[in-house]
């Protein structure tokens, strides 16, 4: 009997960094949430009650249950990005594009060091480019195409060498350095750049000023 109830603790104790792990992430996405609305019933799985974040709709886990891809573009949905996103330290792919979203970008976002792929374009975001996008050395892909964003790209960023990055239809008016050799595709919009380093350029949609 001794070692039933030995055994039965063991395995709850084993349980514990999982469901702590589980709901530090599930407490980040329902911060996000909070601040979101749509219709078509998109949230409805979004559960604080539940602490597998990994059960709900539109959000992908890997094998150890962490919080790897959020799937929510295309949705209508409007609100604003939830600083509280900077902690899923696991997330590779954040795709949020194509909704109407609005406000600026949470410089926090620069926590996600395995961040991958990040679309926030066709939304209504609104500042400057974070600096602290310099720190996803991970990242290889950018969208942040017809939004309202304003200031110049960041050094940190353009050093990042992403090999696609998208700022067209936004009201960018430079960048604080030149494109490096690596960067193989960049869609601009706006004028200005030392251009002898890149390989190709499209600059659509110029709202330079």
């Amino acid at each position: 009997m001794s070692g039933l109830v030995f055994l039965s603790v063991l395995f709850l104790l084993l349980q514990l960094p999982l469901s702590s792990l589980s709901n530090s992430e599930g407490d980040a996405l329902y911060a996000f949430r909070k601040g979101l609305s749509a219709a078509d019933h998109i949230f409805d799985s979004w559960d604080p009650s539940n602490v597998d974040p990994c059960t709900w709709f539109h959000i992908l886990c890997d094998s150890n249950n962490h919080v790897v891809r959020i799937d929510l573009y295309n949705y209508n949905i409007v609100g604003t990005l939830s600083p509280e996103l900077g902690r899923l330290p696991y997330l590779q792919y954040l795709m949020v594009n194509r909704n109407k979203l609005s406000g600026k970008i949470p410089p926090e976002l620069g926590n996600l060091g395995n961040l991958r792929s990040m679309d926030l374009s066709d939304n209504q975001l609104e500042g400057n480019i974070p600096v602290s996008f310099g720190n996803l050395k991970s990242l290889k892909f950018l969208w942040l195409q017809n939004n309202k964003l304003t200031g110049s790209i960041p050094k940190e960023v353009i050093d990042l060498h992403l090999p696609v990055f998208n700022v067209s239809g936004n009201h960018i008016h430079g960048a604080d350095g030149n494109i490096p050799m690596k960067v193989y595709y960049i869609h601009l919009s706006f004028f200005g750049f030392s251009f002898e380093n890149v390989k190709a350029v499209k600059a659509e949609k110029n709202s330079a000023v």
